[in-house]
């Protein structure tokens, strides 16, 4: 998206979301040069943020407790596993999974936040384990696809990469060529 349709869109709304925030800030980072339509449209949006025409959102008006009581969770039984055993965890899969089974506890003061917590650990601690758990055997249960795959390497030697192919092409389509003859 443009500038100017940001731009416009923060007037149309009255908010600059942080994620328009975030692209305008993108745009400028990587533009070598703006034109002088980008300036006029930054200055209209600047006006509009000092006149209170345009509220810029502030980036996080409320936060969800259950995020940090999974990860709270998650991060204690993930570190006994991978000190007990060889394997490693992707603690962002099992956070995620449990949070797509456990109801979201949003609070937007600390005050909020605090009552969401102690209610949490009162009432659904073992309901967060439990789905913490279930997270934990599906990521172990989960094969390694192919762990003897190589990629394909990254550099300008023709013959090597012909040699990589030529050898990925033997191992999936053995007979290919003695039945083409």
């Amino acid at each position: 998206m443009s500038i100017e349709k940001i731009v416009e869109q923060a007037l149309q709304d009255g908010y600059l979301t942080p994620a328009m925030e975030a692209e305008v800030g993108r745009i400028c980072d990587t533009a070598s040069e703006l034109s002088i339509e980008e300036y006029m449209s930054l200055d209209r949006l600047m006006g509009a943020l000092l006149t209170g025409e345009v509220v810029a959102v502030p980036r996080k008006q409320f936060i969800n407790v259950m995020e940090e009581l999974v990860l709270t969770e998650a991060i204690a039984r993930v570190a006994e596993i991978e000190a007990t055993s060889e394997r490693t965890l992707d603690l962002g899969d099992i956070a995620a999974y449990a949070l797509n089974r456990l109801p979201p506890l949003y609070a937007t003061t600390e005050e909020g936040a605090t009552y969401q917590r102690s209610k949490a650990k009162e009432d659904l601690s073992p309901l967060i384990a439990q789905c913490v758990n279930e997270a934990i055997a599906k990521n172990l249960d989960r094969p390694e696809f192919f762990p003897e795959r190589q990629a394909i390497g990254k550099n300008n030697n023709k013959d090597e990469i012909l040699t990589q192919v030529s050898s990925l092409l033997q191992a999936y389509a053995p007979t290919f060529e003695a039945g083409a003859r």
